[in-house]
């Protein structure tokens, strides 16, 4: 369906815009770091720069003068927290940091409950006190060795090595508070992701963690970052403030029919029947694999603004062939289409202008029958405003599936599992994924020679390919994901300044073999050539170390490895580089000479000339993150 903008009328002050794929409209509030009139003011330590290399070792930082980055550098002197000039309640924040080698810092929702911010890198047990933690809450009066209580380590650690830049992504529910001031709920934080990965989530604090800047609870309060622990730098800070004020779907009534075919029919069709609900769920008498149903509600809006509409179908996948669409949906407010899922995929958004006040909501869907590997028939319907978080309108209560999640475990031994994976949107056939001991895994595409991802944490979720019959047969990365520029790692150029094949149509692939730590080397033929890949771990799994032996009988012809591509690559010492705007490190052992170069659309990368002994040629480099 195009877009398109309907005309307000003036009783109802709304227009309607609707597309398959569009971003919220309830935009982050960006805090500028050109300078630091965001926030108090606060001690020397503190500063805005253009860029900063943290050295892996722990040696002096690089500094270069700009803007655009809040560091945190210690001081002799006194060395100050910073707090934001302006005060939050809810609030969904999202930042990225960097850490130096050793280094501890925090950030503080309301200057009252932290977020943990540390160098865990490599860490095995991570507690609370490790990067994407909350921090315990402190109470002398509890006795000695009791005095600590309520923190909660993350769920997983996917911290990155020092000097790399991370993610931190917090939904923050305030302490709500009666008219006479009273606490009637605790501060909550909905969730944390660092890197991607959910590391929290549904943890409540009962009062402030320990060492806050306020001992009170209060609505509202500042955000803080700890500037007397350890060096930090922080990028990219911005942030949605929320009332407590929801929107309320209510006086809910289903209407069934049958032989609805098409969304068009429901003006024509004639109800079966009618009947109060309360949850959206199809609840009328129908079979499992064919129903249709129109459900009217009021809708009320807490305060006049653009709100923003998210309408899934569970029973629609994603990947629905041509021409087997098996039900869609519609949903109109005060009988404006706002979000249509057509049936292609099951989800679709859509956007409104709506006052204050009662709306009419009418939502349309039906199912003609089912996909076995979509076997679901939830319908989520959310909403976000200016001021009001995203929202799930009456959902049902559900039990947790028995099936619960599938995964492959890794123990004392690399484990290796086949199966498709998905890179960059596109569902690869041909690959192997590897779990290393320690954390660190890789997935390799066995057509093309290509390493395309590696990640930290668990190894793989495998449901979606052993699950019923396994349609998609995906195995599920559980960890914080990385992903490389697909394409051969090796190829023939005739200079430096040649582009890198897109395609492996040469390259082909012959067998692997696994050694006894469970890894495979993988054997691949290009052209004359016979090349030979192995990953395998190295510093406690902090480094994956990639190794490619060539073997050719013709070696007049200049054969080169491409290391990395990103978006910037900085060469920060004789054997380290930064990838893809310090995301993760390539590591040589010096001696060797790689080019950095454009690739076209603002991209990078980094390629190594191979040398011969003999007939034989050995590239060895490491990828720390």
């Amino acid at each position: 369906m195009k877009n398109r903008l309907i005309l307000f009328c003036s009783c109802l002050l709304f227009y309607v815009f609707s597309s398959k794929a569009q971003d919220s409209p309830v935009p982050f509030n960006p805090i500028s770091l050109d300078d630091l009139s965001a926030f108090q003011s606060s001690s020397g330590n503190w500063s805005v720069v253009g860029n900063i290399i943290y050295d892996l070792e722990g040696k002096k930082a690089k500094i270069e003068s700009g803007t655009g980055i809040l560091l945190n550098t210690l001081q002799k002197g006194e060395n100050q927290p910073l707090m934001t000039a302006f005060d939050h309640g809810d609030i969904e924040l999202e930042l990225e940091f960097m850490m130096p080698k050793g280094s501890n810092s925090g950030i503080y929702l309301q200057g009252r409950y932290e977020v943990q911010l540390f160098d865990s890198w490599g860490k095995q047990n991570p507690d609370f006190s490790d990067a994407g933690a909350i921090y315990q809450r402190w109470d002398e009066s509890r006795g000695s060795g009791r005095a600590g209580f309520e923190g909660h380590p993350p769920m997983l650690n996917v911290s990155k090595a020092p000097g790399l830049w991370q993610s931190l992504r917090i939904v923050f529910r305030a302490p709500r508070f009666d008219p006479n001031g009273k606490k009637i709920a605790n501060a909550k934080f909905v969730s944390v992701y660092q890197n991607g990965v959910l590391v929290q989530k549904n943890v409540e604090v009962t009062g402030p963690t320990r060492a806050a800047f306020f001992e009170d609870e209060t609505p509202l309060g500042p955000l803080v970052i700890q500037g007397d622990h350890g060096g930090v730098a922080i990028r990219n800070i911005n942030y949605k403030s929320y009332g407590s004020e929801q929107v309320v779907l209510s006086d809910m009534k289903l209407t069934s029919y049958d032989s609805i075919k098409k969304i068009t029919d429901f003006a024509t069709a004639n109800p079966k029947g009618t009947m109060d609900i309360d949850v959206l769920a199809h609840l009328a008498p129908a079979s499992r694999n064919e129903f249709a149903g129109s459900v009217s509600g009021t809708l009320n809006i807490p305060s006049s603004g653009e709100y923003f509409f998210n309408l899934n179908l569970a029973w629609v996948p994603d990947d629905t062939p041509p021409g087997v669409i098996n039900g869609a949906g519609v949903l109109l407010i005060d009988g404006k289409e706002v979000v249509e899922v057509d049936g292609v995929t099951g989800k679709a958004n859509g956007s409104a202008q709506l006052t204050a006040g009662d709306h009419t909501l009418t939502l349309n869907y039906f199912k003609v029958f089912g996909h076995w590997y979509a076997p679901s028939n939830d319908i989520l319907l959310t909403v976000e405003g200016k001021g009001v978080a995203q929202m799930a309108l009456n959902k049902p209560i559900k039990a947790a599936d028995p099936v619960g999640e599938i995964s492959v475990q890794v123990k004392d031994q690399a484990e290796m599992q086949r199966g498709f994976f998905m890179h960059k949107g596109s569902k690869r056939t041909h690959t192997v994924a590897v779990g290393e001991p320690g954390g660190a895994n890789y997935v390799m595409d066995l057509s093309t020679g290509a390493l395309l991802a590696i990640w930290r944490g668990e190894f793989v979720e495998t449901t979606p390919m052993w699950y019923g019959r396994g349609e998609t047969q995906l195995m599920l990365p559980k960890g914080a994901l990385i992903e490389f520029t697909d394409g051969p790692s090796v190829a023939m150029l005739e200079n430096e300044n040649q582009a890198w094949p897109s395609d492996s149509v040469n390259y082909t692939f012959e067998s692997y073999k696994v050694n006894v730590q469970g890894e495979p080397m993988v054997h691949y033929s290009f052209g004359s050539a016979r090349i030979s890949s192995q990953v395998s771990t190295a510093d406690a799994g902090k480094k994956l170390v990639h190794q490619l032996q060539v073997n050719s009988a013709d070696t007049s012809q200049e054969f080169w490895c491409r290391l990395a591509s990103g978006s910037k690559i900085e060469k920060l010492s004789k054997s380290l580089y930064a990838i893809d705007d310090k995301s993760y490190y390539i590591e040589l052992n010096g001696k060797e000479s790689p080019v950095i170069r454009s690739s076209g659309n603002g991209m990078q990368e980094l390629i190594l000339p191979l040398k011969w002994d003999g007939n034989q040629s050995l590239v060895l480099y490491s990828i720390v993150w």
